[in-house]
């Protein structure tokens, strides 16, 4: 999105003619292409805003794909009634007033502080939070790059265990005759494109993966994409389904603000080993969020 994104490019890249491309795109997510590239620039900034206090906003205009400060300010105060500059401290503020009240990512109960120690198996540091009086363990790792292949849902998906077995079922359908699953290496991945808390609920984007070999060929509703390397917060759970957001809030609410991180811009998304329910039906998972030092 740091880049100059031009009709003509994009439908090269889908192999449409710009004018059928235009049309097919507009037809299929209700929204002209320069809409929605202004659209997701303008969000992906206002997360960095209230993730990254330390960085310039002309520093993360730049990096969202605008060509100067001025031309941001103005699309950013048109989109959301206020000033970069205003948004951030209200984030802020908001952010502090909620872990003040010690309510973030444990239901409303008193928060406590992560414990850091060494993990002589990984040896590694780590750090221990609590989600409902359940001790859950966070650590920090590099993650190298995954080929993955997925299917895109886009719409409301919040507590939607219905959506999430269809999405599985329907990759699981493609990738098993392929032979693409692998019992013991094969990974799965739910990658969350946009933010919950900006984007509105209809244009929400998640991923459903799974790895697969480089050069892997997908077709009809399957695509290939990239993981980028890097290093993530990995955050080990065992989950009722109706659990998922608190999960979430555990780790964004409880261990990030102690941890001496802050999120780094890429996506962040739960991983899954391919046995990943329990006998008692919980769903093995580990959240993991981009990171990089404050």
């Amino acid at each position: 999105m740091d880049q100059t994104l031009t009709l003509e490019e994009l439908a090269g890249v889908a192999a449409f003619s710009p004018f059928h491309f235009h049309r097919i795109f507009s037809a299929m997510t209700g929204e002209t292409l320069n809409r929605f590239i202004q659209r997701v620039r303008l969000e992906r900034a206002a997360t960095q805003l209230a993730a990254n206090p330390r960085k310039p906003i002309t520093e993360i205009a730049l990096d969202c794909g605008f060509s100067g400060s001025a031309v941001f300010a103005r699309a950013f105060r048109e989109t959301f009634g206020m000033s970069a500059s205003e948004w951030r401290t209200l984030r802020k503020t908001c952010n502090t007033d909620r872990n003040n009240g010690q309510t973030q990512g444990n239901g409303g109960k008193a928060s406590t502080a992560p414990s850091m120690y060494f993990d002589n198996v990984t040896r590694q540091f780590a750090w221990r939070i609590a989600m409902n009086d359940t001790p859950v363990t966070v650590e920090v790792r590099e993650f190298p790059e995954y080929t993955v292949a997925y299917v895109r849902h886009t719409g409301p998906y919040k507590g939607d265990s219905a959506l999430f077995e269809r999405l599985f079922g329907q990759l699981c359908t493609w990738a098993g005759p392929r032979d693409l699953i692998k019992p013991d290496e094969t990974l799965f991945f739910a990658i969350y494109h946009d933010n919950p808390d900006i984007t509105e609920e209809d244009k929400l984007r998640v991923s459903i993966c799974l790895t697969v070999p480089a050069g892997t060929t997908v077709d009809g509703d399957i695509g290939i994409m990239t993981i980028q390397e890097g290093k993530y917060a990995v955050a080990h759970f065992e989950l009722l389904p109706h659990q998922y957001m608190e999960a979430w809030n555990a780790v964004y609410g409880d261990w990030l603000p102690r941890s001496g991180y802050q999120p780094d811009d890429r996506p962040c998304f739960e991983m899954y080993p391919v046995n990943a329910v329990t006998p008692e039906g919980k769903h093995i998972v580990d959240i993991c969020v981009p990171v990089k030092p404050l």
